[in-house]
């Protein structure tokens, strides 16, 4: 059967390739993506299943699914603008990706079924810092998470328990996969983050609202209280935290297919709303 050997939390911040091109070796992000792409490497993934939440680039207003699924032999992107992120092809798993699929719908998640797709940032920035060679085939799960964005309102979102029993449905549809197969899953997405919206200072279009929900984050996991955080993880909260607060769902997802315990490292920049982690 198929095993989920590791899981990693990240931002996909589309101005760190950038900043870390610009600043020096000991760049925190620059220092904390590095360790992550070793703790990626240790783990040999077969495969990668990411939850992640676009950006009205893959999905619209007149189509913008809760929960999807990626189902197709590979898809290219960013499909917006990243500076120096170059474009490219990721492989998937179209098979484990379809058995995921229909084991959710199943257990009674509406996954909405995704093919011949690109995806942003939200994908393609983890990527390129882990694995840029492309090489692992990956499968993503789209979450809705955002308050509202650009143009439209994209709220309500789903809550964190049904995301962490989304997490928990996948994991349980890996390991009932026939054949031998190593499944990292990655959470990928801010902790606290408002962009264009009205908790940031006037004159600057992104800002982090709220620090200290950062470090309370980081402590409950660094003390293995995922029911705490889940419990804590409200919509009132994440309003709090900022219009991309909701990314963290992408988070407690991951954290419903991992493996239950504290990160085997971990790193939290509260000022930047970001929090990095790895488990085994």
């Amino acid at each position: 059967m198929a095993t989920v050997v590791g899981s990693i939390g990240l931002t996909h911040n589309p101005t760190y390739p950038g900043l870390i091109a610009k600043n020096g070796p000991d760049y925190a992000p620059r220092l904390a993506y590095g360790r992550l792409r070793q703790e990626l490497a240790s783990l040999k993934p077969d495969v990668i299943v990411m939850f992640d939440t676009d950006h009205l680039n893959t999905f619209f207003l007149d189509n913008l699914p809760i929960f999807a699924i990626g189902v197709d032999d590979s898809f290219a992107g960013p499909c917006d603008e990243v500076p120096l992120v170059p474009r490219y092809t990721a492989p998937s798993h179209r098979a484990l990706a379809y058995h995921l699929r229909s084991e959710a719908v199943t257990a009674g998640f509406d996954l909405a079924l995704v093919q011949a797709f690109e995806a942003d940032h939200s994908v393609f920035v983890p990527l390129h810092f882990l694995t840029p060679e492309m090489n692992i085939p990956v499968i993503p799960i789209f979450i809705s998470g955002h308050n509202h964005f650009a143009r439209g309102h994209m709220s309500p979102m789903p809550s964190a328990r049904r995301c962490f029993e989304l997490g928990q449905t996948i994991r349980a549809a890996i390991e009932r996969w026939p054949q031998p197969m190593r499944v990292v899953t990655i959470g990928s997405g801010a902790i606290s983050l408002d962009v264009h919206g009205t908790k940031i200072a006037p004159g600057l279009f992104v800002g982090v609202p709220d620090p200290s929900w950062v470090e309370r984050v980081h402590k409950h996991l660094k003390d293995d209280r995922v029911a705490d955080l889940v419990d804590q993880t409200t919509p009132a909260r994440l309003r709090s935290a900022g219009n991309v607060a909701g990314e963290i769902l992408n988070w407690i997802a991951m954290m419903g297919s991992a493996n239950r315990g504290a990160p085997v490292w971990s790193k939290a920049l509260p000022d930047e709303g970001f929090i990095y982690a790895a488990w085994h």
